[in-house]
């Protein structure tokens, strides 16, 4: 028979599992071969005792699923000799249609007193320890381990461990289950009810009615509590209480609770400490394998469900088996992501053997330990977690474990105060009490048969703790749940709203990058894989950079993919109720922190209101269920003996409710929620959405369809495959240069300046992750990890044998160069000249000679060379690098930060991209037939010609526009940088006769000082990733004969990727000579990348003349004395503008702030322009007068004021800017003794607008006596409007932070 209104009651079903003795001991085969185990760990199979009612509408008995997760071992042998504890687990059943049933199970022993089943024990234990002696050690190799866990390498045990059955002794006791099946998880009442029922039949009692009279309670009179109620019902010997939160939509205003979950996450944070929780956390948000291992199914289940909760509003996508039975463990080899339980017996971590364990997150729950992939990204604002996870754990700490005064042990010294707060205590919620565990102890009850027999004491009760009063007070009936339980659920309370206050910042905005469909939902469904619904490029350049690793992976998830699709369907259909409470606390969100929600991190702020709507309902219970009662129909009650669970009687259960009573039931819930019972039961799953659902998890792994297993079918297939392969090339190329052609437009002015596209890194991962896809499509067999690396490598062992392992024309590679070391100002003696590496294949770096040694070193192939280098010095040549695939494979071969086959693929690809050889590469390395057909089947993407050449066509594309993907993305690998130095060839290209040295910066760090042994023009140096070289310093010890040396550029190259900087100089360094600077700065020139030697002399030779010198003297200014002064404000509008667009960029998209302030056209060099305009000595003193000579002469009269020896009235204002600009100067003069005075003047300029005190200094200079000496009436300083107008606009960058480059003050500390 079957009930009415089945989705209103509390349970399902009633199960009763355990040992048929009917049908006799059963071994379990789909447990494997275990007739080498001893009969009592052998498993033996379980089966369904009883089940009632007989079927429930909407949820048909699964009788083979619920025998195998109430029993997942199979049946458990004992004898007196080992503990019968009982045990409690839960656990779920997952139906085709994706909806799950809840199970919860309590496991006890209980005598065997069938004597065929005792004496077939007997007959097994006879035959076992009758096998020979010598073979022992085999036999016994699983005796101690799980007999349903994967493969487990076990060392033999003594004989006098493995546990023996003799029936003249011993007393057998066999495993049986009490199981509630229900709809909803109500655990914590569930285990509650299970535990009383267990204890009527340990000690019965007269008081106790028939156990017909508690299931029928349970199934037919405990009704499901609405949403936003609680209940209040009986078990056998005390009350139990439960509750279910308030359902979203009835909610008009305030917070919404969330969705209903009665696991403990207190167990969840004893179970795991907390950087290892956020570690899991993180691992199940990006989709890795979860395999949890513990020796308790119900931690187990505890962990996956807490951990799954936690995700809330995502959901899991994917293959979810908390607890794995015996039978399944094969499901382990599964290729997608899942998360399972393994329980394990008395075996290490070290001894279980799993098919793969590179991408899986490993949780052993015993030991709490978390391994994670080596890759994991870290989650946004994981410290801040950390720390409310750990003031919520101490908050009730106290009221959730046991006194720790009594039973915690000492923490350890030097632990982590926090962590041991959380993970050092030894006492829990989940502890027996003494009570428990006395009643537990064999020995205590063999103690106390004794005692009960001498009259020593008549009840174990005796020995409680508690006073008479107080257990009077527990024989009473409560009228609410006990403080624990609310904490406990307080505590779930908190943890939860905690962890989606994170998600609420991180995807604050997810709504402004949906992309809202235009048609129909029948339409939009029809084109649904041909359209993007979510804009995952903006959302991505919308996110710090600190973010991107991990939200670029999360973006690309089916559980975010899935929350998109419901945002969607929202338009068409009813809104998910997951979505439905993330968007409203959004909502509550933005009105508290605004509509544009900053990226820093706000504390959780609701939880104290989903907190008193908890305790609310709780305290005052809505609705109590009728007790237990006598039932009139029983006619056969089942007579309970102690420790026994008899078959009980079922046919008053199986009848069917009068129609009176049903409606009698349903119409008083009506009355009492009918909105909320109709909101909660509405289902929301048509089969047109749940097809589309479907289509969407199946299109989001690319899965062929194999409906069709004919040879046709599976090309067709293939073929599909293929053509989808190219088309997401095709547009994720494009998608790539439109974005970086758009951020280069903006660069050179043009463009919307409101574009923002896909961060670099997040473009150049995709391209990687098809990359990978691409290769390991049609694979013959997988050798690694990566299929794209699998097969480079098997391309260079190939070319290692054609070739012989002979060392190649030393002709292509680099001439031997000196290699330099760096360190601070300490001279290094070259006393050796190392070997040349003259093969590619040898792994050795580039060696040192010396200056002789260059000159003497034939160059064979054309190379960028100065001409009419016919002085006392042979200028430096530079040749191009080696093209081949295989060099760069070897360099990304000795980077010793990158240890896995992923990690050296995409390393090489992001090399490739940058050196824009990514496509000659890889054609290449396809450009061998025979090793394809070895390596792939001939439906592969890479085997099919066509397709083939339009895919490299494709690539090809990519060298139009110039990636970083490698110098940005390997911050920590030792870069080789190869120098080369050009003077002037108007004095003979000659050198200098004091001690030369150099230092480069770049945008991740600088070199600090490098001294050049003298006459050395080229030499290498190695240093960590610079990143995108900025600035260059350049000068000597001005000592010798000839100590000045004018150097007209100097080129360093990026050994690795290839880059050419440019830094032009060409100034005289020495005393008594220009502006007497022994030192300059030059601004970096990244010039284009040419494969041909003659493009790269044009290269070059074409980049723009004196435009980026080192700060520039009158004579080096040709135009400035042919500008007007409209001009001259022109200009310097244009570098004010450049610097403010430059800050009110996002961070990672920001450009070179000193090439702003000291390259062409930039602030300094305009205001050079200014300070020249009308000079009135020009004709006479222009070569040897300077604009620091001008700046002394101001701040010598300033100094003469503040002195007194100039009378001339001053106000206080006048007097402290005074001050500071003399102070300012002084500075200046006594930190930077080898800097000229054009170098001074940069300094001023550049610390001036840091400090926000040029513009404030310039009117006082303007209108000193000084200025009116030295220009003429129509000069720019001696015009009050001009004087404003500067002002005015270096005023404008007042609101910037301005943190100038530590090369381009050189350490001073001004």
């Amino acid at each position: 028979m079957s009930f009415q209104m089945s989705t209103t009651r509390f349970a399902d079903y009633f199960v009763v599992c355990g040992l048929d003795t009917d049908t006799g001991l059963e071994p379990d085969q789909l447990s494997g071969d275990n007739l080498q185990c001893p009969p009592l760990d052998r498993p033996f199979k379980s089966k369904v005792l009883q089940h009632v009612p007989e079927n429930v509408p909407g949820n048909p008995f699964d009788k083979d699923a619920v025998g195998m997760l109430c029993m997942p071992s199979g049946l458990g042998f004992n004898t007196q000799k080992e503990s019968k504890r009982p045990r409690f687990h839960s656990f779920l059943i997952t139906k085709e249609d994706g909806s799950r049933v809840f199970g919860s199970a309590f496991t006890f022993f209980e005598e065997v007193r069938d004597k065929k089943i005792c004496a077939a024990m007997q007959t097994l234990q006879h035959m076992y320890r009758a096998q020979p002696d010598d073979d022992l050690e085999e036999e016994n190799q699983s005796s101690l381990q799980l007999r349903h866990s994967p493969k487990v390498t076990k060392r033999s045990s003594p004989r006098q461990s493995i546990k023996v059955f003799d029936s003249q002794t011993d007393t057998l006791f066999v495993t049986k289950c009490l199981c509630l099946i229900t709809q909803y998880p109500f655990v914590t009442a569930q285990r509650e009810y299970l535990r009383q029922l267990y204890e009527a039949i340990e000690k019965p009692l007269k008081s106790h009615l028939p156990l017909e009279c508690y299931v029928y309670n349970i199934l037919l009179e405990v009704p499901l509590p609405p949403p936003g109620r609680s209940l209040k019902f009986y078990g056998v010997s005390r009350p139990v209480f439960t509750q279910r939160p308030i359902s979203i939509t009835t909610i008009t205003h305030g917070v919404s609770e969330l969705p209903l979950f009665d696991f403990s996450l207190w167990d969840l944070c004893r179970y795991l400490e907390v950087k290892d929780l956020i570690l899991l956390f993180t691992s199940v948000l990006l989709e890795h394998q979860i395999l949890l291992y513990s020796c308790d199914y119900q931690k187990l289940m505890t962990v996956a469900e807490c951990i799954n909760v936690l995700t809330f509003p995502f959901t899991w996508q994917h293959v979810y088996v908390p607890i794995l039975p015996a039978s399944l463990t094969h499901f382990l080899d599964a290729p997608v992501p899942f998360i399972m339980g393994l329980h394990h017996g008395r075996e290490k971590r070290s001894e279980l053997s799993l098919p793969s364990e590179a991408n899986m997150c490993f949780v052993d729950i015993d030991d709490k330990t978390v391994d994670v992939p080596e890759d994991l990204p870290p989650f946004p604002h994981h410290q801040e977690l950390k720390e409310e996870l750990v003031r919520a754990i101490n908050l009730y700490k106290a009221s959730l474990s046991i006194d720790t005064s009594k039973t915690s042990s000492p923490k350890k010294s030097g632990s982590n105060k926090e962590e041991s707060a959380i993970t050092r205590n030894e006492s829990w919620t989940n502890m027996p009490e003494k009570m428990e565990l006395l009643r537990q102890s064999e020995a205590f009850a063999k103690i106390s048969a004794i005692a009960k027999k001498t009259g020593v004491w008549t009840s174990i009760e005796e020995f409680s703790d508690k006073s008479e009063k107080e257990r009077e007070l527990e024989v009473k009936d409560p009228s609410s749940m006990g403080q624990r339980q609310i904490d406990h659920l307080k505590f779930n309370n908190m943890i939860r709203e905690i962890f989606l206050n994170h998600f609420l910042h991180l995807f604050s905005s997810y709504e402004t990058f949906v992309i809202q469909p235009t048609q129909d939902m029948e339409s939009w469904l029809t084109n649904r894989e041909t359209m993007q619904n979510f804009d995952k490029a903006a959302f991505l350049s919308d996110q710090p950079e600190a973010y991107l690793p991990f939200m670029s992976s999360f973006t690309e998830t089916q559980m975010f993919a899935t929350l998109i699709d419901n945002k969607i369907l929202s338009h068409f259909d009813e809104v998910d109720p997951n979505l439905r409470v993330f968007d409203s606390r959004l909502k509550i969100l933005r009105e508290r922190l605004g509509e544009h929600i900053t990226h820093t991190y706000a504390p959780c702020t609701t939880i104290e209101d989903t907190e008193n709507m908890l305790e609310k309902r709780v305290v005052y219970i809505d609705h109590v269920s009728p007790r237990p009662h006598a039932l009139e129909n029983l006619t056969d009650p089942a007579t309970v003996e102690s420790g026994f669970f008899p078959r009980i009687e079922t046919s008053i259960m199986n009848v069917e409710i009068s129609q009176q009573s049903s409606k009698r039931e349903s119409a008083m819930w009506r009355r009492k929620d009918r909105t909320l019972q109709h909101s909660e039961h509405i289902q929301l799953t048509s089969e047109q959405r749940e097809k589309y659902l479907q289509d969407a998890r199946h299109k989001h792994v690319r899965q062929p369809k194999l409906t069709d297993m004919s040879a046709a079918g599976v090309m067709q297939t293939n073929w599909k495959f293929v053509e989808t392969l190219l088309q997401e090339i095709k547009n994720k190329t494009k998608r790539m240069l439109v974005e970086k052609m758009g951020h280069e437009a903006i660069e050179l002015g043009h463009g919307d300046a409101n574009i923002n596209g896909v961060e670099e890194n997040t473009m150049i991962a995709s391209l990687c992750e098809m990359l990978e896809r691409i290769w390991s499509h049609g694979l013959q067999s997988k050798k690694g990890k990566s299929a794209l690396w699998s097969h480079l490598l098997s391309y260079l062992e190939l070319q290692d044998c054609h070739y012989g392992n002979q060392c190649l024309d030393s002709n292509r590679l680099a001439p031997p160069v000196l290699r330099l070391p760096i360190h601070k100002r300490t001279r290094v003696q070259f006393t050796s000249i190392r070997s040349l590496y003259n093969c590619l294949c040898s792994n050795v770096s580039v060696m040192s000679l010396s200056p002789e040694g260059i000159q003497d070193q034939p160059s064979q192939i054309k190379t960028h060379r100065r001409k009419g280098s016919t002085g006392r010095i042979e200028l430096p040549t530079l040749n191009p690098l080696p093209s081949s695939l295989a060099y760069d494979m070897r360099k990304v071969q000795q980077m010793v930060d990158i240890r896995t086959d992923v990690g050296h693929a995409r390393a090489w690809v992001r090399l490739a991209l940058e050196k824009k050889m990514l496509e000659s590469h890889l054609k290449e390395l396809l450009s061998d037939a025979d090793l394809l057909r070895n390596l792939y089947k001939r439906y592969a993407f890479l085997r099919c010609e066509d397709e083939r050449e339009q895919f490299l066509f494709h690539l090809l594309s990519l060298n139009a526009v110039d990636y970083f993907s490698y110098t940005n993305s390997f911050l920590n690998t030792v870069v080789p940088y190869k120098v080369l130095i050009y003077p002037s060839p108007k004095f003979g290209c000659s050198t200098t006769s004091a001690n030369p040295w150099i230092s480069f910066a770049g945008q991740q760090g600088e070199t600090g000082v490098i001294d050049i042994p003298k006459g050395c023009l080229e030499f290498n140096v190695e240093h960590k990733n610079l990143g995108i070289l900025t600035t260059l310093r350049i000068g000597h010890d001005n000592t010798g004969l000839t100590p000045r040396w004018l150097v007209e550029y100097v080129l360093v190259r990026n050994e690795l990727t290839g880059h050419l900087y440019k830094f032009p100089c060409g100034r005289w360094l020495g005393k008594m000579v220009d502006d007497g600077s022994t030192e300059r700065l030059l601004v970096a020139q990244l010039l284009p990348q040419h494969s041909d030697t003659y493009d790269l002399d044009l290269a070059v030779a074409a980049s723009p003349p004196n435009k980026a010198l080192s700060p520039n003297s009158p004579k080096k200014s040709p135009d400035s004395g042919s500008l007007s002064i409209p001009e001259i404000q022109e200009r310097l509008g244009h570098a004010i503008n450049n610097l403010v667009k430059h800050f009110y960029k996002p961070e990672k998209e920001r450009g070179n702030l000193t090439y702003l302030l000291c390259g062409d056209q930039g602030l300094v060099h305009c205001l050079e322009l200014v300070f020249q305009y009308g000079f009135r000595s020009s004709r006479l003193f222009r070569n040897k007068f300077f604009i620091w000579d001008y700046l002394e002469k101001v701040k010598q009269h300033f100094e003469n004021v503040l002195t007194g020896e100039v009378r001339q009235p001053i106000s206080d204002g006048a007097k402290a800017a005074y001050w500071i600009y003399c102070n300012f100067l002084n500075k200046i003069n006594s930190a930077t003794e080898s800097v000229g005075k054009d170098g001074k003047f940069q300094i001023f300029v550049c610390v001036g607008i840091r400090d926000h005190l040029l513009q404030k200094l310039l009117p006082f200079v303007a209108n000193s006596p000084v200025t009116a000496q030295m220009y003429e009436e129509n000069s720019f300083l001696r015009n009050y409007s001009h004087i404003n107008y500067l002002v005015h606009i270096l005023g404008t960058l007042e609101e910037f932070q301005i943190t100038l480059e530590s090369s381009l003050l050189r350490g001073l500390e001004i």
